[in-house]
């Protein structure tokens, strides 16, 4: 597979240089991470992340409460000094504790695969709202400079060797920096809060 796919980018190679095509290269890698906004959706991703650590703290904390009382319920359930009447009290009391604990156990679990799936998929919309944007101006700058084809230079093939091995000076156009400076021109200053539209609206 992945020779038929070397002879296939060869042939095409080959009939662009042939039709004296215009080619152009971007490191679309350098750009989605030079992006404005790529940074401001980043540091919302972590905030909704440390958010979703610490309502996992806070169950862990009710956790714990409840282990140490369970634990403080066992002692009293065996405890010889008190009558049978008070142990099958505590017994039972210890036998409701335990119920809570499990149910908590379930809880957690249930919730961490829960947040973890919305961040994956936050993350995975974001990415995809982000390239959207940036290739729209990918198509208009190749446009403007009369590019008929354009490569990502930062793709790999199935091997993860980089597809584009080698690209003569000056016989493809790399847009990376124009396309930077034109992502970024409506950046807000520095130290400005970004805009919501900018990193989307978390899915609850």
């Amino acid at each position: 597979m992945i020779r038929s796919a070397f002879i296939a980018l060869l042939a095409l190679t080959t009939t662009l240089q042939a039709a004296d095509l215009k080619i152009g290269v971007i490191d679309m890698s350098k750009v989605f991470q030079e992006f404005h906004k790529t940074k401001s959706a980043a540091e919302k991703y972590k905030g909704n992340y440390e958010k979703a650590a610490q309502e996992m703290q806070e169950r862990q904390t009710v956790y714990k409460n409840l282990a140490t009382e369970a634990q403080k319920l066992q002692k009293l359930a065996q405890d010889p000094i008190i009558t049978p009447e008070q142990r099958n009290k505590y017994a039972a009391e210890l036998g409701e504790k335990v119920k809570e604990i499990r149910s908590m156990e379930m809880e957690m679990q249930e919730f961490a695969e829960r947040r973890q799936t919305q961040l994956k998929q936050e993350d995975m919309q974001i990415r995809k709202g982000l390239y959207e944007e940036i290739l729209v101006v990918v198509r208009d700058k190749s446009k403007s400079e009369g590019l008929d084809i354009v490569f990502d230079k930062t793709g790999v093939s199935l091997s993860t060797v980089p597809i584009i091995l080698h690209v003569k000076e000056g016989a493809a156009a790399d847009l990376t920096d124009q396309l930077i400076v034109e992502l970024n021109k409506n950046a807000p200053p520095p130290g400005a809060e970004p805009a919501k539209e900018a990193a989307g609206e978390a899915k609850k």
